[in-house]
């Protein structure tokens, strides 16, 4: 896992006070723990945008004033209800044989012939949830979707792997893709159609059988010649 190295000055005086003033002056209090004591430091507001605003995880190389340097992972975060400011971090010390939880973003790869065909695609475990060593913490959980179609899903399961250990059940849903409004709204109209073609063909057959039934016989009322007889006309000639 990649790590990013925060320049910091270790923390003379602890509370709301010295908190306030730090913040006043575009610095971050922060915290370690995990180690014999709590180690206070504060650095400035900017050495922690790459921490922060990112999807990605990373491990903490703490760098002080007095040549103390820190392996550390981000454990909380504070910020301000109405700014959304960074108020306070939490960080947890890594030890090489002592193993840490952490939250492991999940990265989508490929195009779903599911989605394709009209499927609707739910994401649903963005982070996941390890436990193991520092240098067993992946960066991302690579999950590849270009195999899903309607109905299919990708579970927990088949991220499983020895260097660390997933912290939810085999059977947890990570994405998944589910037949969509549309699509079935789609498939409706289609079988109506087909239904709709084959009742028109059986209809006609049975108006042309019924015209052939109807149509009258040659020599049948008002049709073909009259019919010829051998009786004697009317008022013959002596």
């Amino acid at each position: 896992m990649k790590s990013i190295t925060i320049k910091g000055s270790e923390r003379e005086s602890v509370g709301k006070k010295s908190s306030r003033a730090l913040r006043n002056a575009g610095k971050i209090p922060c915290v370690v723990y995990g180690g014999e004591t709590p180690l206070h430091f504060s650095a400035d507001e900017l050495a922690f945008r790459d921490l922060v605003y990112t999807a990605k995880a990373h491990t903490v190389s703490i760098e002080l004033e007095n040549g103390n340097k820190v392996d550390a992972v981000m454990q909380d975060i504070q910020y301000h209800p109405v700014t959304d400011n960074v108020l306070h971090i939490d960080f947890y010390q890594l030890f090489k044989d002592k193993e840490l939880t952490m939250a492991i973003p999940v990265r989508l790869q490929g195009s779903s012939p599911g989605v394709r065909n009209g499927g609707r695609l739910l994401f649903r475990n963005r982070k996941l949830d390890i436990r193991a060593l520092p240098d067993n913490l992946p960066d991302f959980f690579d999950v590849d979707i270009s195999e899903l179609t309607i109905g299919d899903n990708i579970t927990v399961e088949s991220l499983l792997n020895d260097d660390f250990t997933i912290l939810h059940p085999d059977t947890t849903v990570v994405v998944q893709v589910k037949m969509s409004r549309v699509a079935i709204e789609d498939e409706v109209d289609e079988e109506e159609e087909g239904l709709e073609g084959e009742e028109g063909v059986e209809g006609a057959e049975g108006v042309e059988g019924a015209e052939g039934a109807e149509k009258p016989a040659a020599g049948a009322e008002g049709g073909g010649e009259a019919p010829k007889t051998d009786a004697p006309a009317e008022g013959g000639g002596k």
